[in-house]
């Protein structure tokens, strides 16, 4: 690698906070930030899921710290911000990717598992750029990502509020992105395609739905979540200074297929 290219994507000397960082997703964006130069905290209702990241980027060579964080709980965020503080003396870089799904049909949707969606998205986000994006704010400079999705517009069908919440997501970043460019804190969304999980496809992926996913991909298959890697690091990076309020799309060209 050139020192020209190492100047524009190196993450060296910046740190990260990843929440769902123990995640099908997260886990493998976590690792690629610790790859390009950065401390990673890895956070996770999941703490065994956290550390299982942490102690692989541990393995290979990068500084790490695992961290059991409850989205939906704001105290959780300043916790974990106060230890990485500690740990590695600041951070430059959010991404918010915790969440979870319901695949339940709408009549028969409760409103405690539809709070339970929206909130797992929606004030994790929420909490994650009030927390840390203040922090960010009042040092001058961040970069966030959150994971919004292909469901987030036009919604994906049998994923009602995990659809309306990734509309949330993205509708959120545009807001905050708005608001804090003047202090050099950048925010972004990250919009995956199909990148299935074991438990998406017991869930979510009959063979007939498999059909039609592939069928209006002009990939034709899924991707791998090493995918989403150079969009990550661009995002992180100073290569990507004015870009900010924006949705990134990686997603084999599903959302430019018609017919």
């Amino acid at each position: 690698m050139t020192d020209y290219v190492k100047s524009l994507y190196s993450l060296a000397g910046k740190t990260a906070l990843v929440t769902g960082g123990g995640g099908h997703l997260c886990g493998v964006m976590a690792e690629a930030l610790a790859l390009a130069g950065a401390a990673v905290a890895v956070t996770d209702l999941r703490f065994e899921k956290a550390q299982a990241v942490r102690d692989k980027i541990v393995a290979s060579g990068g500084r790490a710290l695992a961290i059991e964080l409850n989205a939906v709980e704001k105290g959780d965020f300043q916790d974990a911000l106060d230890r990485v503080l500690e740990a590695f003396g600041g951070v430059e870089i959010l991404i918010n990717g915790a969440g979870i799904n319901a695949p339940t049909p709408f009549f028969d949707i409760t409103l405690e598992e539809w709070h339970s969606v929206l909130d797992s998205h929606l004030a994790g986000t929420l909490f994650g750029c009030q927390i840390l994006g203040e922090y960010m704010v009042k040092q001058g400079n961040g970069a966030i990502i959150n994971i919004s999705s292909a469901s987030a517009g036009p919604p994906l069908s049998k994923a009602f509020s995990y659809s309306v919440a990734k509309a949330g997501v993205k509708n959120l970043t545009q807001n905050i992105a708005r608001e804090w460019a003047p202090h050099g804190v950048r925010v972004n969304a990250l919009r995956p395609g199909f990148f299935p999980t074991d438990w998406n496809r017991k869930n979510f992926i009959t063979k007939d739905r498999e059909k039609a996913i592939l069928g209006h991909t002009p990939m034709g298959r899924y991707g791998e979540p090493e995918e989403l890697v150079g969009a990550t690091i661009w995002l992180c990076s100073n290569a990507a200074s004015f870009v900010t309020g924006t949705e990134i799309t990686v997603d084999g060209g599903f959302s430019a297929m018609t017919i």
